[in-house]
């Protein structure tokens, strides 16, 4: 495996057709709809298409996903690129721990870590971002911890059914 994409108790790695029934999992389930921005469930027929086209070259699809998987190579969640800005050298990030009993383990602070060498080493991006609900103390924490630093906040960014949710915006400049 590319050393770039190993850190800590994590690795990286491309999705495989395998993949389809964790990715069916993990993308209907309701409680990361919020932070995904999905309104809809998945299909397996339109998540093959999905993996049919994570095949791609990032340059192409301007995103990329990676499963997380720990030392035995088991799934534990998926790291994205996405809004990937080849000219400005810049992409947007989301991560996801699916189990609880992954979480707080410090497989995302890993996960990022190696995404971010990553993306400097190989990639050459300059810089990564994040967008977090300000309520979602744990992503602020572990973004925060991974050397993401709050640049703004989008007021009034999330609907949700009692009301709106404003949005924090983290950078990290990649060295």
């Amino acid at each position: 495996m590319n050393k770039q994409l190993e850190y800590g108790k994590i690795s990286l790695r491309p999705l495989e057709p395998e993949d389809i029934d964790l990715l069916y999992l993990w993308e209907n389930s309701l409680e990361i709809w919020e932070v995904s921005n999905t309104k809809t469930p998945f299909s397996k027929h339109i998540l093959a298409q999905y993996l049919i086209e994570s095949a791609k070259d990032i340059y192409e699809t301007k995103q990329l996903r990676l499963i997380i998987q720990d030392k035995e190579l088991k799934p534990i969640g998926a790291i994205d690129l996405f809004d990937f800005e080849p000219y400005h050298l810049r992409a947007g990030v989301g991560i996801l721990i699916h189990n609880n009993s992954d979480k707080n383990r410090g497989y995302a602070t890993d996960a990022l870590q190696a995404l971010s060498n990553y993306t400097f080493e190989i990639l050459g991006l300059k810089q990564l971002y994040s967008n977090i609900s300000f309520d979602n103390a744990n992503s602020i924490k572990l973004f925060e911890k991974s050397g993401f630093i709050k640049v703004g906040i989008k007021k009034d960014w999330i609907k949700i059914t009692s009301g709106w949710k404003d949005e924090i915006l983290f950078q990290k400049i990649l060295s």
